[in-house]
């Protein structure tokens, strides 16, 4: 399983809970309502401030 850092953790936390109370948007403006879309945002965010997030799978 793939080993995220403390940081990725807590952005992946910080999204689902803007997607929960309808806040979160996509690239395009619209609202985010899935789950994994909003995982995805997180780990991206993450990615760009430094954090220790594995490649993804091809």
């Amino acid at each position: 399983m793939a080993k995220y850092s403390e940081k990725a953790s807590e952005k992946v936390e910080k999204t689902m809970h803007e997607m929960k109370e309808g806040k979160l948007k996509s690239g395009s403006g619209k609202k985010v309502t899935s789950r994994k879309q909003a995982i995805a945002i997180g780990l991206s965010e993450a990615k760009k401030e430094g954090a220790k997030v594995p490649q993804k799978k091809s």
